[in-house]
Parts: structure tokens; sequence; C-alpha cells
């Protein structure tokens, strides 16, 4: 039997090769590791809280109902990228700089909210996953699309 140094006749092969807990990768197809996944969404959460009860006093956030429809938190939890959505789609520009006009205050409230070692830095962008979800839908209902799909439907 061939030993290699790190072994010795009562160590087991299977502890040694495993690796601690902290160095394994915890990404995964879905956007990150559980924790990442379970933080972002009580971010998430709490920032719509703030969002919707209006604890952010600026004319500009009043005026709007923004949606937060995901949270993407860095593998360190010490970045929360918030994405946001006001209803309608209209003046994302100004509901942007509005949100980042108040990124302390929203940063403290998360900070107090969600129960972390850190206060994640935060910062805002636009989903556009509902102009893509749009622009797709009227692809599949053009002309064209349509009479492919029928012709498909009838050689079956």
């Amino acid at each position: 039997m061939i030993l290699s140094p790190a072994l010795t006749p009562g160590d087991d092969p299977l502890d040694i090769c495993k690796m601690p807990r902290h160095h394994q990768r915890g990404s995964s197809a879905s956007g990150g590791s559980q924790r990442q996944l379970r933080v972002a969404e009580t971010v998430r959460h709490a920032v719509a809280d703030i969002l919707s009860q209006g604890h952010a006093h600026d004319p500009d956030l009043e005026g709007h109902i923004i949606t937060v429809p995901e949270v993407r938190m860095s593998p360190d939890l010490k970045l929360a990228t918030i994405y946001i959505m006001p209803l309608g789609g209209r003046d994302t520009d100004v509901v942007l700089a509005a949100l980042e006009r108040n990124k302390k205050f929203l940063r403290g409230e998360v900070a107090r909210r969600v129960n972390l070692k850190f206060a994640p830095d935060v910062r805002f962008r636009v989903d556009e996953r509902f102009d893509e979800a749009e622009r797709i839908e009227k692809l599949l209902r053009t002309p064209a699309v349509q009479r492919d799909l029928n012709s498909d439907s009838e050689e079956s």
C-alpha cells in the first residue's frame, strides 16, 4: 500500500480530502448559494416594505409605486444589487436617481431589519426582464411566427 505524505495509516483518506465548508464553492446555476439566496430574499422584503410604507421621504419616490422583483447578493454578502421597476415602467430614471439619493438611509434601514454581521452596500438597477418578456411576446405574435406555429401543428 502506497501512502501519501499527508496520510498516516490511521487516517481516513476521505476526511483529509474534504475541503472545509468555508472554502467550498457555494455557487449554483440558480444564482448563488442557499445563504446568498436566503439573504437576498430577506433584503428584498425589507426594501419592498420600506418603499411601500413610505419611510424614504422623497417627493420623487412618494409619487410612485415601486416593485422590487429581485435582489442579488455578492458571495461575501457585502453588496446587494436591488432590481426595481416603477409601476407601469414610467419615470425609471427619476426613481433610480431618487433611490441613489436615499441610498445611505435605505442601507441603514436594511441593516436594522436584516440581521447580518455587516450592512451590505446597496446599488440599484432597473429590472429589464419585463421589457424583454414584452419583446418576446410581440415576436411570438408576429404573422411569420404564427404561420410557422400553425404549420407545425398541422404536420403533427
